[in-house]
């Protein structure tokens, strides 16, 4: 009986719209949930595309109030959470409707948090702290990467500590995620391209995480595939509404897979170097996965060779340690021709950092679910080889 018990996984997903359009229906939506006054969370660059104005549009012309709140960095930082928080309660909402990226999605997901519970939301890092049902979510994601709008995941930058902390809760689950490729279209080349890693780096650490099962799987690989075979040539040509919709449909998938699986040392690792110098997190998975990767080859062998194959390699006759190498040259040709090819030390990073860096990474949650555990030692050697 304790073995069934402990075979046992969850899922948790969020209804989800997916399709060209699927943005328009955010008036019904909020409809459902009798939403009287909502607050409309985004980023300058995303109410700069004109994402922002056509979903307050469509609330209006559903009926609805909303207040705008825009006032979110590229690493939704803490207080700012706190500001949305204030302008939540102050103007009597009662829903949130997130436009954007991670970011935006991640500081709503934070509002709802301390709205609900009336404390700073830095207490709540960690995983199961929260206590009581934060309000509706409905999240319109304008990236294809983050997934933050199927994940159980919001990630917080502390500028104090310089560090960024994980809240892992279902109650931060959207309610509703209307995904929509057409959204993407805005993205430049560059943005797409991390965007795009991070949602391959999601897919094949949930693939070899320890909390993978069967549900998860199935997504994972299909994330990895279609990730794999169109973001090179999205990148190529930003404007190909197929290739994003693919791409989007892998970030999903990936989503999907990480947010019930969990991560691993990438994000971890990601968490910590993102948080000290304030980079784009796609772009900071990108600098650690093939390290990462060679790390863990030996503690998930066969995942890693599924992995392989997922990616086009024909592994029949390899032995693993060819296996692996062809693993790591994959990776690094598709980092290469997605034009992020930069190491740590090219955004900033010194020797003398990389005991701070892994200090705060070994306490993050993704480490837990790591196919290989991880000394502070390991961590800092991933470190230094990806300088």
């Amino acid at each position: 009986m304790s073995d069934d018990i402990a075979n046992l996984r969850k899922f948790v997903a969020p209804e989800i719209v997916f399709g060209a359009g699927a943005r328009k229906t955010v008036a019904n939506f909020a409809r459902s949930f009798g939403a009287r006054k909502i607050l409309l969370v985004s980023d300058p660059g995303v109410e700069a595309a004109g994402w922002v104005t056509e979903v307050a549009q469509d609330l209006q012309m559903g009926g609805f109030e909303y207040e705008l709140f825009t006032d979110v960095s590229p690493n939704p930082r803490s207080e700012e959470v706190m500001k949305g928080a204030q302008i939540y309660t102050q103007h009597g909402c009662n829903l949130i409707v997130a436009v954007g990226g991670g970011s935006p999605m991640d500081c709503a997901k934070g509002i709802g948090i301390v709205a609900t519970h009336n404390r700073h939301i830095l207490e709540f890092e960690g995983v199961d702290t929260i206590e009581m049902a934060i309000p509706p979510l409905i999240f319109i994601p304008t990236t294809a990467g983050t997934s933050a709008d199927v994940s159980q995941f919001a990630i917080i930058n502390d500028q104090q500590e310089r560090m960024k902390i994980s809240i892992v809760s279902k109650a931060v689950v959207p309610d509703v995620s209307l995904i929509d490729p057409e959204t993407t279209v805005t993205m430049d080349p560059f943005l797409t391209a991390c965007t795009g890693v991070d949602a391959l780096v999601h897919a094949i650490e949930a693939f070899v995480s320890t909390g993978s099962g069967p549900l998860t799987d199935m997504h994972a690989l299909d994330a990895i595939k279609l990730v794999n075979d169109n973001l090179v040539a999205l990148v190529k040509d930003p404007t190909d509404l197929k290739l994003r919709e693919q791409v989007m449909l892998g970030s999903m998938k990936a989503g999907l897979a990480f947010s019930n699986a969990i991560l691993g040392a990438v994000h971890a690792m990601s968490h910590s170097l993102g948080g000290f110098l304030d980079l784009p997190h796609g772009m900071c998975n990108a600098m650690l996965l093939e390290h990462v990767i060679s790390f863990n080859f030996k503690s998930a062998e066969d995942k890693f060779r599924v992995v392989a194959e997922t990616m086009g390699i024909d592994t029949r006759g390899m032995s693993n340690l060819m296996v692996h190498k062809r693993l790591q040259d994959r990776v690094i040709q598709l980092k290469r021709d997605v034009g992020l090819v930069e190491g740590l030390a090219s955004r900033g990073v010194n020797l003398s950092d990389i005991p701070t860096l892994s200090a705060k990474a070994i306490k993050d949650p993704c480490i837990l679910t790591n196919p290989r555990r991880s000394s502070k030692r390991d961590v800092e050697v991933v470190y230094e080889e990806a300088l």
